[in-house]
C-alpha cells in the first residue's frame, strides 16, 4: 500500500499511555524504481510525528522551538509504530519532554524536544536578505523516476540553480538552495516544517558524481518563528542546505529555513555515517 496521504501519515490513535501511527509504502527513503521495502519511513516524517506525539501526548499548548531526533534502528511498514512521550519537566514559560518510538521490543527512535511561550523582548527585524524569486512555473519532482524517493511524491519542490544532485556543485560550494511545500495543500505548520526539514537528499551528494550511500544517525531542529499563512503563502517556505563536514565516515549537513521576507523559520543539522 502506497497511497496514504500526508495528513493520514501525521494521523496519531491513542493507546494507553502511548500514542500509535501506521506507515505506508507511500513515506520510503526507496527509489520509486524499486518496492517501497526497499528503504526505510522517511526521516522527515518520523521527526514530525515525535513532535506531534509529544504535543498531543502531553497536552501541550506552547509552541515546539527545539527537537532533536536519533535514529536507533530502521521502522518497518505496514507495522504499527508506539509512541511512548514523557515529560521530563514542566514550566509556565518552558518544557522539557522526550520520546521512544517501539516497533513491538524494538526501539527504533528516541526523541528530546524544548516548548516555550513568546514572550515581549528586544527583537530585529529579519538580519537576512529576502530569498530569491519563487517561479511556479518551474515546480518539479526531487529527481526524474525511477530514482526519486517514494516520500517526494508529497513535496513541490522549485530549485534554485539545481537540481545539483550526482555531481553539479563539483568545485564549488555544496549547497542546495530550493522552495518547498507540501502537496497537501494545507497550510505550513509546525509538523509540515519538521517533514520539510529533510525532505531533500543530502547536500553532500551534490558534491560527488557517484555519492557514498549514507544514513541518517542524529537529527536537530530549531525552530525559531511559526510558519504562518502570512509569512508563508500557500504553504511555499525556501530552504538552504549546506554540506560543512564530510570524511572519517560521517557528514554533516546543515540546513537554513526562510519566509519570502526572510524572516528566519528554522535551522537544522543532521549528522549521517557513511555506508
Amino acid at each position: 500500500m502506497t497511497d496514504q496521504t500526508l495528513p493520514e501519515a501525521l494521523s496519531l490513535t491513542r493507546n494507553g499511555e502511548a500514542l500509535s501511527a501506521y506507515l505506508t509504502g507511500g513515506f520510503s527513503n526507496g527509489p520509486q524504481g524499486g518496492p517501497p521495502e526497499a528503504g526505510a519511513p522517511f526521516g522527515g516524517l518520523l521527526a514530525a510525528l515525535a513532535a506531534k506525539a509529544m504535543r498531543e501526548g502531553l497536552d501541550l499548548t506552547s509552541p515546539l522551538r527545539t527537537l532533536s531526533v536519533q535514529y536507533l534502528a530502521a521502522a518497518r511498514f505496514e507495522r504499527e509504530i508506539m509512541l511512548r512521550p514523557r515529560t521530563l519537566r514542566g514550566g509556565r514559560r518552558v518544557a522539557y519532554t522526550a520520546l521512544e518510538a517501539f516497533q513491538g521490543d524494538r526501539l527504533t527512535l528516541h526523541a528530546t524536544a524544548t516548548w516555550g511561550r513568546d514572550a515581549p523582548s528586544v527583537a530585529l527585524a529579519p538580519l537576512t536578505a529576502p530569498p530569491p524569486p519563487r517561479d511556479d512555473r518551474l515546480i518539479r519532482d526531487q529527481l526524474s523516476d525511477p530514482l526519486s524517493p517514494w516520500f517526494t511524491r508529497q513535496v513541490d519542490y522549485i530549485y534554485v540553480d539545481g537540481p545539483n544532485i550526482f555531481g553539479g556543485n563539483v568545485g564549488k560550494p555544496p549547497i542546495e538552495r530550493v522552495w518547498m511545500r507540501t502537496r497537501d495543500g494545507a497550510p505550513l505548520d509546525a509538523d509540515r516544517l519538521c517533514f520539510l526539514l529533510d525532505a531533500l537528499y543530502p547536500p553532500a551528494w551534490t558534491a560527488f558524481t557517484s555519492p557514498p550511500m549514507m544514513t541518517s544517525v542524529d537529527l536537530r531542529y530549531d525552530l525559531l518563528a511559526d510558519p504562518t499563512p502570512e509569512l508563508c503563502p500557500d504553504g511555499w517556505a525556501f530552504f538552504e542546505f549546506t554540506l560543512l563536514d564530510i570524511g572519517l565516515g560521517w557528514s554533516v549537513d546543515d540546513v537554513v529555513c526562510r519566509a519570502a521576507d526572510g524572516t528566519p523559520l528554522a535551522v537544522a543539522r543532521q549528522r549521517r555515517k557513511i555506508l
